[in-house]
């Protein structure tokens, strides 16, 4: 368990980071590409990857895309956190695990019990009411939350399928997407400082190294939790899910005193409602 809440704790923190940032004049696209040189050291380091297969057995195809996708929503959650707050930020993410879901469902054609169903028929309302804006002047801004909501979901399923290529480590594949998220990351650096005339900022590395730090730890910790819990893993998936909207719920509304209303709170409610119904739905 204690591996769970670290989990937990470590997917908030990120988001913390990037909400104190914010009141700091730094670069989004600098913290995230240091972000990766961060992470990837950690991985390195903590997982020891073997790379000497990778030219003939690797998915390039998917792990292209995803190390480009990857640092994009990163961005996108990020600028969500700014726009809408890390309350909603988070929600739309975890509720992020509905879109593999779905894909499973419309595209690989995996049969669906009655829980499924009434999961998903609770999760549309839910986020509807999350992103639902207090006031005229959050209008347009739900595009952020949609995007980290629609961006993670597609993360998610590339993921799936590079665990599905069993010839490789998949923390060797995480390795080789950092690798390729840190260098699309340079090329958005680069084009900022040259083009854009964004200087580069010592502020960058350090909350870039926090994240970085961070992001690992959350994955880290993840994966312990699911080796510790390897007979039920819906206790990591339920966990997971509805510690850190809660937790993130918590720290949003106490400590930065971001603003909900009701309609926010009962689309909290139904996306709790949404995970449970889904953790049912795997274990009977």
């Amino acid at each position: 368990m204690l591996f769970l809440i670290l989990s937990i704790i470590c997917s908030v923190t990120v988001g913390v980071l990037f909400k104190v940032a914010r009141r700091y004049e730094i670069s989004p696209v600098q913290i995230v590409a240091w972000n990766y040189v961060f992470a990837l050291i950690l991985c390195y380091f903590f997982f020891s990857p073997d790379v000497t297969n990778l030219v003939t057995l690797a998915p390039w195809g998917i792990y292209i895309p995803l190390g480009i996708l990857l640092p994009a929503i990163f961005l996108f959650l990020a600028a969500s956190i700014k726009q809408v707050g890390i309350v909603k930020t988070d929600a739309a993410q975890r509720l992020s695990l509905f879109i593999p879901i779905l894909a499973a469902w419309l595209l690989f054609k995996e049969d669906f019990n009655t829980l499924k169903i009434a999961a998903l028929l609770v999760a549309f309302p839910a986020l509807l009411l999350i992103l639902a804006k207090p006031s005229e002047k959050t209008e347009n801004k739900w595009i952020y939350p949609a995007v980290v909501l629609l961006g993670f979901g597609i993360i998610d399923i590339l993921f799936k399928q590079i665990a599905l290529h069993t010839t490789l480590p998949y923390t060797t594949s995480l390795f080789v997407v950092f690798g390729i998220a840190l260098l699309t990351m340079i090329s958005a650096v680069i084009y900022d400082v040259i083009i854009t005339k964004i200087p580069l900022n010592f502020k960058n590395i350090i909350f870039g190294g926090l994240v970085g730090v961070f992001n690992f730890g959350n994955i880290l910790f993840y994966l312990k939790a699911h080796k510790a819990f390897a007979e039920n893993p819906s206790t990591v998936f339920a966990g997971m899910n509805m510690g850190v909207i809660v937790i993130g719920s918590l720290v949003g509304i106490f400590v930065f005193k971001e603003k909900l209303s009701k309609m926010n709170f009962a689309g909290l409610f139904l996306a709790l409602l949404a995970i449970i119904l889904i953790v049912i739905s795997q274990t009977i």
